[in-house]
């Protein structure tokens, strides 16, 4: 299977699931995007389960029918199992399987007993491995009792039939044998989905995998081990697992906080998918910036899209106190008169990013381009900490509508504590990229070469006409902290040498061609001075 044909077959499963949902009334409704990500989550741990178990034990990798094969398998062969599999996979039982509910799926009371029961039981089972805590401690469950979807309790028990007869009949396994690095462009066929039939209430999960791989590609550019990387608004987790592919999942731990729960839904579902389920106890649903949960710690690389405006008035008053002064050094945005929701929280995640970074900490945000060039305020006020605690790197000036969903114009920078003070990159990569259509909207998407050559610039402190600068300090200082590329490049005036022949020949060309203006300004003085005295009153 190539990897071509495994995206398109699992396009096609969420297709389908979506079609079960439209025949049972849940077309387009709010619990949809739950059910079709839960139902993903339990086909994947299901197949990565008959993976495992096979690697591990060869009498179920030869038998004709592996749910026969597992019921069969005496107690004491089937711990031992589970033992061996370990955190690799979720640990299941015969009677948790696919195969095994599509072998009851006409028993009596189906939906609640089998289908929820084993979710249920898969989620309690599993706990310590897949489950999300939230900032007081309690971990959430992995599925909902995915049957009370369907109002209609004469309809549960063929709605969670019907679910199973779709996922019966795909099989995963060969992916993990091959490695396909599918999930960024299923999240991404699921997110573009509800873009479109939701009006981009999604969207503050999504962010492009151009800016993700450029991000990664910058800040880890030489091998590393054991390090604490760190999102603070880690929506679905693309920033968090292009930079631990970078890395290399083994080598890093990854931390995550986000305000919304779907979001760490989410992010669960891509770490288990990713070969990053030893991260999942650091997945925190919470409001970083009003009560982080990790405070106390220091991070090697942050990464983080924060959302640009959002409504913090509830907190606003709370977080200004002394008590936070030290991480919002720079300030707290001020409660507009008219549009509370247009209040830059990003300017707070900003700060809180650089509280922490370790003593060897990188971070790269990406933030609205207005901020790197605002005159005052809290935004000048941060930028010059920057450069005067030598922990600007750089920063790079996305072309306009990178991001499909909105129309803002976004900068990345890139802080690190071991900074070039005297070699800093500024790219303006502006006008890249090809504009293309994305449903409604319009999108610009840089090519392979485009990337690379951003990262080139940065990596290797390039300076390119009209495209890269690399300034000290002092210089950034002179600009008045500017961080953009552009108020740094030179108007360079050609100059042609021409003959004192030549030079007269020009300018008594100029000279003709006036003549030629003036004449015609005066034609048309006098022609609408005759036409003022031709008009009458009638």
């Amino acid at each position: 299977m190539t990897d071509r044909e495994f995206v398109s077959k699992t396009m096609q499963l969420i297709d389908d699931l979506k079609s079960v949902c439209a025949n049972y009334g849940l077309g387009n409704d709010a619990s949809e995007f739950n059910i079709i990500t839960q139902v993903f989550l339990f086909k994947y741990l299901n197949d990565k389960f008959i993976y495992e178990a096979k690697k591990a034990n060869p009498k179920l990798d030869e038998a004709e029918n592996f749910q026969e094969a597992y019921e069969s398998l005496p107690e004491d062969q089937r711990k031992f199992l589970l033992a061996r599999i370990g955190n690799k996979a979720a640990k299941l039982q015969p009677e948790q399987t696919i195969a095994y509910l599509f072998n009851n799926s006409n028993r009596d009371n189906f939906a609640e007993t089998y289908f929820d029961g084993t979710l249920r039981n898969i989620s309690n089972d599993n706990v310590n491995i897949y489950s999300v805590k939230s900032s007081t401690g309690v971990k959430d469950k992995m599925f909902d009792d995915i049957s009370l979807f369907i109002r209609d309790a004469s309809q549960r028990d063929a709605f969670c039939r019907a679910i199973v007869n779709k996922l019966v009949n795909v099989n995963f396994q060969k992916m993990f044998s091959e490695k396909y690095d599918f999930f960024a462009t299923i999240f991404e066929y699921l997110i573009k989905d509800y873009n479109s039939d939701s009006g981009g209430k999604y969207a503050e999960y999504y962010t492009p995998h151009a800016v993700a791989r450029i991000m990664a590609a910058i800040m880890v550019n030489y091998k590393v081990n054991g390090v604490k990387v760190y999102d603070p608004s880690a929506g679905s987790g693309t920033l968090l697992m292009n930079i631990a592919h970078a890395i290399g999942e083994r080598n890093c731990t990854i931390y995550s906080e986000d305000i919304s729960q779907k979001s760490a839904n989410m992010l669960r579902l891509n770490l288990i998918i990713n070969s990053l389920s030893h991260s999942i106890p650091n997945i925190v649903k919470g409001n970083t910036i009003l009560n982080p949960s990790y405070l106390g710690e220091k991070f090697d690389y942050i990464v983080s899209n924060p959302p640009f405006k959002l409504d913090f008035s509830d907190y606003q008053k709370d977080i200004s106190a002394d008590a936070y002064k030290e991480r919002f050094f720079a300030g707290v945005p001020n409660i507009p008169k008219t549009k509370k929701e247009s209040m830059a929280i990003y300017l707070l995640f900003i700060q809180h990013i650089m509280h922490s970074m370790s003593e060897k900490g990188k971070a790269a945000i990406v933030v609205p381009t207005g901020f790197i060039t605002a005159q005052s305020g809290i935004e000048k006020k941060i930028r010059q900490a920057l450069v005067e605690r030598g922990w600007l790197r750089g920063v790079v000036s996305m072309p306009s509508n990178i991001f499909a969903s909105t129309g803002t114009n976004v900068s990345i920078l890139f802080f690190d504590k071991k900074a070039d003070n005297e070699k800093i990159v500024l790219v303006d990569a502006s006008k890249l990229g090809e504009t293309v259509k994305d449903g409604k909207n319009q999108k610009t998407v840089l090519t392979k070469t485009e990337e690379e050559r951003i990262i080139r610039a940065m990596n290797e402190k390039q300076a390119e006409e009209d495209f890269s600068v690399v300034l000290t300090a002092k210089e950034i200082e002179d600009k008045n902290f500017s961080f953009s590329a552009g108020q740094y490049f030179e108007v360079k005036i050609e100059y042609v040498d021409i003959t004192a022949e030549e030079f007269e020949v020009k300018l008594n060309g100029f000279e003709s061609k006036l003549h030629e203006l003036f004449a015609e300004g005066n034609a048309l003085d006098l022609e609408i001075m005759k036409q003022l005295k031709g008009l009458k009153y009638e």
